[in-house]
């Protein structure tokens, strides 16, 4: 995409977000029933490329495990309000009732409340005892810390998300996260994010990665942009890392790393999107918020919205629409993308001809900046 001039000083890149795109059917059809949603990363395997974000509003243990046994990956956030009590069903309920103004300085005092190793173990036994594949996230300054926690509990898939994640972080702390060392001692893949760029993507391939996180996460209910000035267009976004992607699999003699859209994905459409540029499966929270299930009980918010310093994030109100089951794999009742997302995009490979995740990302795709 050609640069943009923006003054005698200064170029940018022209890029375009999921709404300025659609994928366009130019191929034979076929019944959605012949269509292939699966997806495997390491020696997990998946019916279905959803993984529920590491949120507290929809990801707690009972909901990570419904996510698993509805054929797709629940994260659960291991700094969040189930590691720092042992029951948050109070805290749940004044998060709720909260004035909008108060909600953001009472959320920092909630979320003031240490993280406790005894509670991250007893969650990832929880979720193993059930049988579904266990996965949980850590931002980069706490992984050194709860790490050993983590892996002694006994998890499948370990996943650093943070608002920006590099594999050359510079900081005074001794004590800072070695990305590339901690990946090469866990016996874990692990999953890292979120990126924006084909260089940083490529940085993290190198380090390790099995999978990489492309955007920001959030959506809905991060104010990334107007505190930071940082905003992710996720289409240019995403396919620039999946090239990343192409070009790490040919220097490093094969190897495959996973690129799992993260953010900006509030409808099917839009993950429907997201496989169409590229990416192997997508991190949704805001679509899972409005599930019955969902332990923020239609408040959506992330970590962003707790940061003791500078949040970035603010309680966002999603509303419930239907069951998880429903929002996942329906029937919906409703015709605007929040239900039925396995569903949706069956049906939008199925209109395509494609049978597979990995065909489907050739795709064509018409592009309408500004619509």
């Amino acid at each position: 995409m050609n640069d943009i001039e923006i003054g005698l000083g200064k170029r940018g890149r022209a890029a375009l977000s999921f709404d300025d795109i659609a994928i366009a059917p130019n191929r034979r059809t076929r019944a959605p029933d012949l269509v292939s949603t699966t997806w495997q990363i390491d020696a997990y395997r998946f019916d279905n490329p959803i993984i529920g974000a590491p949120m507290d509003s929809i990801m707690s243990p009972q909901t990570a495990i419904q996510m698993g046994q509805l054929g797709g990956l629940g994260v659960l956030n291991l700094e969040g309000l189930w590691t720092r009590y042992d029951d948050p069903s109070a805290a749940y309920e004044e998060i709720g009732q909260l004035p909008e103004l108060q909600a953001n300085a009472r959320m920092q005092q909630l979320y003031a409340e240490p993280v406790k190793a005894e509670l991250i173990e007893r969650r990832i036994a929880e979720m193993r005892a059930a049988g579904v594949t266990v996965a949980g996230a850590l931002p980069p300054n706490r992984v050194t810390e709860l790490a050993p926690v983590v892996t002694t509990a006994g998890i499948d898939l370990f996943v650093i998300r943070g608002t920006t994640v590099s594999a050359e972080h510079v900081s005074s702390q001794d004590d800072a996260l070695n990305l590339k060392e901690f990946i090469y001692t866990l016996d874990a893949p692990v999953v890292v994010g979120g990126v924006a760029t084909y260089r940083a993507a490529l940085h993290l391939m190198r380090a390790g990665a099995a999978g990489v996180l492309v955007g920001f996460g959030g959506g809905a209910s991060h104010t990334t942009a107007d505190v930071l000035g940082v905003r992710v267009p996720m289409a240019t976004a995403v396919a620039d890392v999946s090239a990343a992607r192409r070009d790490y699999m040919d220097e490093s003699g094969g190897r495959y790393a996973h690129v799992i859209a993260d953010g900006a994905m509030g409808r099917s459409g839009d993950i429907v999107k997201a496989i169409a540029c590229g990416a192997d499966a997508v991190m949704v929270g805001s679509p899972l918020a409005r599930a019955a299930e969902a332990p923020g009980r239609g408040w959506h918010w992330g970590m962003e919205a707790v940061h003791s310093e500078l949040p970035r994030g603010e309680r966002h109100w999603t509303g419930t629409v239907g069951s998880l089951a429903q929002v996942m794999h329906g029937p919906s009742r409703v015709p605007d993308g929040t239900m039925n997302l396995v569903g949706a995009l069956r049906r939008a490979m199925a209109t395509s001809g494609y049978s597979e995740l990995k065909e489907f990302q050739r795709v064509d795709v018409t592009v309408s900046p500004g619509r």
